[in-house]
């Protein structure tokens, strides 16, 4: 008989990321080699856990100078600045995504664009299955850095591509924002011009805006450019943490939760306990606590949901203790019923309230 648990909807996951450094999608994670081990995301291991549903990321990132010898390096790296090796890192992870797609491995609901696919090479990297176990996981990209979306008036491309969200910058200075690690009281600091014309693209499209790695200032500056939805994928609540820009303050979760958006509770440790911020783990009551903390600053259990971030540039050895895999994510339901929430609010957690925001992907 079929399980009958309800399914979880992740809305971050760097799915095609980890692909790109050498992580075999395609069997467990014990299995899988490459970068952040021990590791928990794998196709499989979705499966095994019901996520069935998930955002999964486009993620790049700007370098300031390739010469450094800490300097970042893979195909999602790009030397600051550089509009055309933006556009091929992120149109890689794009196009790993419609291989994936193409091999019956996943499913992508948006009409894909001609050409879209028709550039870059990608090959979809290990092995597929070749009987899956369960039904293929139904993905919505989200753009997690705009930088590799050339100009608002190519938004078109990636929109068809399967995009369904953007944020328009990483931590650093993007073309089109500010990122988190930027001091929002800078010159400079906040959307560009070109950022608030990529704003009106997103919104005559329809894609949601997502908030989590924006400066204070770009923020302020999102919420002034548009009265569209906007989300924050894998952020937490900034009152209970101490790096601040990063997470979300209680005015920006209320004004989140007024559009209509949801925000998704990111399960890196250093995320929810100060203390682990440079090793250990913390607990799942860490995790609940912070989920709850928006939900009261709110006054609803309507507007949280996960955004785990599982193995976005760490380990599984850095999510909550007892949380390796994702079919420890029940746990977290668990827990939250153990608080006093019912099954509609847990459901609701799990994957209901990302549904409202993302039909397409019900």
């Amino acid at each position: 008989m079929p399980d009958q648990s309800p399914p979880w909807f992740d809305a971050h996951l760097d799915l095609a990321f980890l692909a790109e450094t050498g992580r075999d999608m395609h069997v467990d994670p014990e299995e899988s080699r490459g970068r952040y081990q021990p590791a928990a995301v794998t196709l499989p291991s979705l499966a095994e856990g019901r996520v069935t549903r998930v955002l999964a990321t486009v993620f790049t990132e700007s370098i300031a100078d390739p010469s450094a010898p800490d300097a970042e390096t893979g195909a999602f790296a790009y030397p600051a600045g550089d509009v055309d090796k933006a556009y091929v890192s992120g149109m890689r992870q794009l196009k790993l995504y419609h291989a994936w797609h193409n091999a019956g491995v996943i499913e992508m609901p948006t009409r894909v664009h001609p050409d879209a696919t028709a550039s870059i090479a990608t090959t979809s990297r290990g092995r597929r299955p070749a009987e899956p176990e369960a039904p293929p996981l139904t993905v919505g990209v989200l753009v997690e850095n705009a930088d590799p979306i050339t100009s608002p008036d190519d938004l078109g491309l990636w929109v068809e591509g399967g995009v369904v969200a953007i944020g328009l910058t990483w931590a650093n200075q993007g073309r089109y924002a500010s990122g988190n690690s930027v001091s929002p009281d800078g010159p400079e600091s906040g959307l560009t011009d070109l950022g608030r014309a990529l704003v009106a693209s997103m919104d005559e499209l329809g894609v949601v805006h997502d908030a989590s790695h924006l400066n204070d200032r770009s923020l302020a500056d999102l919420f002034e450019a548009t009265d569209r939805r906007v989300i924050a994928s894998h952020s937490n609540s900034r009152a209970l943490l101490a790096d601040k820009q990063r997470h979300l303050t209680d005015d920006a979760i209320r004004e989140i939760a007024r559009r209509g958006g949801v925000i998704g509770l990111n399960l890196c440790s250093a995320f929810l306990d100060d203390r682990c911020w440079k090793d250990g783990r913390a607990t799942i009551d860490d995790a609940v606590r912070l989920v709850e903390h928006v939900c009261e600053v709110i006054g609803d259990r309507r507007h949280v949901g996960l955004g785990s971030d599982m193995d976005g540039g760490f380990p599984a050895s850095r999510l909550p203790e007892g949380v390796d895999r994702p079919c420890d994510l029940d746990k977290i339901g668990e827990a939250l019923r153990g608080r006093g929430w019912n099954d509609d609010d847990i459901a609701g957690f799990m994957h209901g309230n990302w549904e409202r925001v993302f039909p397409v992907l019900a």
